[in-house]
């Protein structure tokens, strides 16, 4: 019994060894290979030289960078929430019972399969002042007063790309809550209302505790996909007006573009770490909380 315990433990690790294989090649050599460009001056035409932490240092002392992380910072701090909130109100509203409720659902989902890209420019012209469908709309309703150039100012600019990346990729987090929702057995609802619980107390101490393997999945990518923005971005305002809604990635690829590649390198390291500590953190303080059914 022992020998073939032993023989399926080797096994198992045997098995592993192409998934590290491939873990190795596609992010641990990449990132050592990230490393070593950033450290130098490397400009991806001539022989670079090595210049330490310049890159670093330079990049925050250069002020559009700064608000580049600012603005990435501030989108994140919108649409991860958004994101969160109203996905699960329409997956707690799409869970029960009512007609054509699939086509609901499929209606909510649809536009988080269509590219970021291509979204962002149907917004783009649906926006613009005095042409858009949205002015246009408005004017109808006799709300003109309340049409504007929102992409051209720089105060409202940043806001409006949070409401359209919420708007197309909140069916998305609505299918996760969704599946987490349909694993919760029915027995738990019934056995609290027996003890006369109402909605909110089983919301509360059924739905949310049961749910929390779907609401950590969905914070941890939401995170990840609003500190790396870049399509929307591009398609609705290309970083500006100036570069009031630039985001990081935008500015790495700007940088790369201008054959700053050893700079481009270490600043997508900035955005690695600006990534992997908030993510980092929200796993550790939730990895005690577990429940399971």
């Amino acid at each position: 019994m022992r020998a073939m315990l032993k023989r399926n433990a080797q096994l198992h690790k045997f098995m592993a060894v192409p998934a590290i294989l491939l873990f190795a090649f596609f992010f641990i050599y990449p990132l050592l290979r990230g490393i070593g460009i950033s450290l130098t001056d490397s400009n991806g035409v001539t022989t670079p030289h090595f210049v330490g932490l310049d890159n670093f240092v330079q990049f925050w002392h250069d002020e559009r960078a700064r608000t580049d992380v600012r603005n990435t910072v501030y989108f994140a701090l919108g649409s991860a929430p958004l994101l969160n909130v109203f996905g699960l109100l329409y997956a707690l509203l799409l869970d029960r019972k009512f007609p054509l409720k699939g086509a609901v659902r499929a209606i909510v989902y649809l536009p988080a399969v269509i590219s970021p890209l291509i979204m962002g420019y149907v917004w783009y012209f649906m926006l613009q002042p005095g042409r858009g469908f949205l002015f246009h709309a408005l004017e109808q309703l006799k709300l003109g007063f309340l049409s504007g150039n929102w992409l051209g100012d720089s105060s409202t600019a940043l806001l409006v790309i949070i409401v359209v990346n919420v708007w197309q990729f909140v069916g998305l987090t609505m299918v996760i809550y969704l599946a987490g929702l349909q694993s919760i057995p029915g027995e738990l609802y019934e056995a609290a209302t027996i003890d006369g619980a109402g909605y909110a107390a089983r919301l509360r101490y059924v739905t949310l505790p049961l749910l929390y393997p779907s609401i950590q999945i969905n914070v941890v990518t939401n995170i990840i996909g609003s500190l790396s923005v870049f399509d929307v971005i591009v398609a609705m305002t290309d970083g500006g007006p100036g570069y009031s809604t630039e985001s990081l990635s935008l500015y790495i690829l700007r940088m790369l573009y201008g054959s700053f590649t050893g700079y481009s390198t270490a600043v997508a390291l900035i955005l690695f770490v600006l990534i992997i500590v908030p993510v980092g953190l929200f796993l550790r303080l939730t990895k005690s909380r577990e429940y399971e059914l």
